[in-house]
């Protein structure tokens, strides 16, 4: 039997795992763990308030309930980061290495995301491969490389079973923008339907790697259900689903909600969205466990549509 624990249960990506883990695992079997647990997202059966630093509570919590399994997903996002590193460094770094030291002693299966954002202007920016330049110029991509490598070592050095990918931007319809610089391709769905207008803090030429949420909850569980002896990265894997520029998506946009308008006045976010790849070679994600995603740009704007409608109908429209 599995006991889960995910870390960060109430962000963008915990707000979507954690049902689906409840799902696959029963209720009582997935323990959610968050700063701020108690906000109606996350669903878990027993959500503990608590941070990744601190180690006793989160080294009790593994022992009480007898976890098998930690999704680790707490961490600040790009564009938070770079107003905050210090705060970066040591939330997602010193955070990362608590639980694997916990996983080392416990005999714990880790998952930890990594991101596009590891990746940096010297990158090759098309089909950007598996193993390639990685010289980031975010703290938040800083601490994305750092970690990779230090799952790879105690995975070498201690044998602890840690997977990870690669994440692109990540468009889900559960939890509102979080302070990444993909946001935008969320927070386009709020603003068509309360407003029917967006701003958009990247340019209409800015092209990116992007995911909808349910594929990437699929491709999760997909890593860390394949046998040990098939995982071939233990860095991170490549992970992609499609790419389109900010201007395709708003010309999508436009096509389902007619009326809609887009303005752009890119920002800080524009430099760093600038240093990304534009698309993904995920082969060997392919190979090694099978991956294959479901949704493509059309597909995705029309579900996203379709639920954060439905989530937003009780909500008044705000007014100009």
């Amino acid at each position: 039997m599995e006991n889960i624990l995910v870390i960060g249960s109430s962000g963008q990506i915990g707000s979507a795992l954690t049902p689906a883990l409840q799902e696959k695992y029963g209720a009582t079997n997935v323990i959610g763990y968050d700063i701020n647990p108690y906000n109606g997202i996350s669903g878990a059966n027993v959500s503990i308030k608590g941070s990744v630093l601190d180690n006793d509570l989160l080294a009790e919590t593994i022992a009480r309930h007898k976890i098998t399994q930690i999704y680790h997903l707490a961490a600040m996002l790009s564009a938070s980061g770079e107003k905050n590193p210090d705060n970066c460094w040591e939330l997602n770094l010193d955070g990362l290495k608590n639980v694997l030291n916990l996983a080392y002693k416990y005999s714990v299966r880790v998952f930890w995301p990594s991101s596009i954002a590891a990746f940096g202007p010297s990158t090759p920016k098309e089909n950007t491969p598996q193993d390639t330049i990685m010289v980031p110029t975010t703290m938040y991509g800083i601490t994305k490389v750092s970690g990779e490598l230090l799952c790879l070592y105690y995975w070498q050095k201690f044998g602890v079973d840690v997977r990870s990918l690669r994440y692109p931007g990540l468009i889900s319809w559960e939890a509102p923008p979080g302070g990444g610089t993909t946001d935008y391709a969320v927070a386009i769905f709020y603003e068509s339907l309360l407003r029917n207008k967006y701003t958009c803090f990247v340019g209409p030429e800015t092209k990116l790697p992007m995911m909808y949420m349910p594929d990437a909850i699929k491709g999760t569980l997909m890593l860390m259900e394949t046998p040990s002896e098939k995982i071939t990265i233990r860095t991170a894997y490549n992970f992609a689903a499609m790419s389109f520029t900010a201007r395709e998506l708003a010309q999508t946009v436009a096509r389902l909600l007619p009326g809609f308008r887009i303005d752009y006045q890119p920002d800080h976010r524009q430099k760093i969205a600038d240093s990304w790849p534009s698309s993904i070679d995920d082969s060997k994600a392919r190979k090694d466990w099978g991956w294959d995603p479901r949704f493509g740009l059309e597909e995705m704007s029309k579900d996203m549509i379709f639920n954060l409608r439905k989530k937003l109908t009780s909500s008044p429209k705000p007014t100009d």
